[in-house]
């Protein structure tokens, strides 16, 4: 598959982009804690920056084809993102994972979620090259996917599920949490604590997540770069959002059908798209279907205007609860649980 953007500039991304993650990895290793508002914020928005900036680079080095593959991927894997941040949320509060050590938690959660989504990425990319028809998969997959958003009960069974009640019965697991560590000794025995469950947990949803997030993205650009890039940019300051917004995340309570539209849509664009390159004999004879094809801006505009409509009901929501209830809007880290 050939692209527009010069080798270098590829290569130079991918190390860049690798090596502010480890650094940012290192950094919760070395001195776990809550980061303030400011601290939050201002990693938020850097983040952010830095995507833009990365969008700038592409429209002077590629072409606004690209550039715009870019941004449209870059908002659909964020708020796929948001909405995998929202899950982990709940996996947090039901284990009850210390303050000081979420942010660890996270971080872990992030990391796993770029390996899984890179070998999507790989997977899905030799697929299309050889098997155009898979995105009528594709499409029927984010279509039942919005549906499984919107439904009643969709984030739940977060926690004990099947998985870690599996995982429970073969391995033995303390109570309490060490600090940050997996593993501990209680009376002279070896067991593993509850923050390995809680990585489990994160990993098993990064895996579910990664199915929905790759086929949505390959229905805005073919690029196994932009594809990878805009997947990083997207997981890169989740954590730091995690803390801004605080208890306000689980209140956004119109994301979800944001988020679904956006599926949905995507689904709609690549079942489109693999009708007008169909190349099934039991479909029109094997020949192309003369359908209409959804334009990459078409694509970014609907995105960002299904973002806007379902942040901005939500937050017209919450403040009309908080004024009913003498409430305040809540921003930052939520208060830590207590262990006593």
């Amino acid at each position: 598959m050939t692209s527009v953007l010069p080798l270098w500039f590829e290569i130079t991304s991918m190390i860049v982009l690798v090596a502010i993650l480890v650094v940012d990895l290192l950094l919760i290793i070395r001195r776990p804690h809550v980061p303030s508002m400011r601290e939050a914020s201002l990693w938020v928005g850097f983040y952010v920056l830095l995507a833009l900036l990365f969008a700038g680079a592409i429209f002077l080095l590629g072409d606004v084809q690209h550039g715009t593959e870019f941004l449209a991927g870059w908002l659909t894997e964020y708020s796929l993102s948001i909405d995998n941040l929202f899950v982990f949320v709940l996996i947090l509060a039901a284990f009850k994972v210390p303050t000081a050590y979420q942010q660890r938690a996270l971080m872990i959660g992030i990391v796993l979620a770029l390996i899984f989504r890179g070998i999507f990425i790989l997977v899905g990319a030799a697929i299309i090259e050889r098997f155009i028809a898979v995105f009528f998969i594709f499409g029927a997959w984010l279509i039942w996917t919005a549906w499984q958003q919107v439904k009643p009960g969709g984030h739940e069974e977060q926690g004990d599920g099947w998985l870690i009640r599996q995982v429970k019965k073969v391995m033995p697991f303390t109570d309490e949490y060490d600090g940050g560590k997996l593993s501990t000794t209680v009376d002279g025995k070896r067991m593993f604590t509850p923050f390995l469950l809680v990585l489990i947990s994160l990993g098993a949803t990064d895996l579910l997540f990664a199915l929905d997030s790759i086929p949505a993205i390959f229905g805005i650009t073919q690029s196994p770069f932009i594809v990878f890039t805009a997947n990083v940019f997207a997981l890169m300051g989740l954590r730091q959002l995690y803390f801004l917004l605080g208890g306000l995340l689980e209140r956004l309570e119109y994301l979800k059908y944001g988020i679904a539209a956006i599926l949905a849509f995507i689904g709609v664009k690549l079942i489109l798209h693999a009708l007008h390159e169909n190349e099934l004999p039991f479909i029109n004879g094997g020949e192309h279907v003369p359908v209409p094809e959804i334009s990459t801006w078409t694509s970014l505009g609907f995105i960002v205007v299904a973002m806007l409509v379902a942040t901005v009901a939500s937050l017209v929501k919450v403040k009309r609860e908080e004024r009913a209830g003498g409430e305040r809007l809540h921003l930052g880290a939520a208060e830590p649980h207590s262990e006593d």
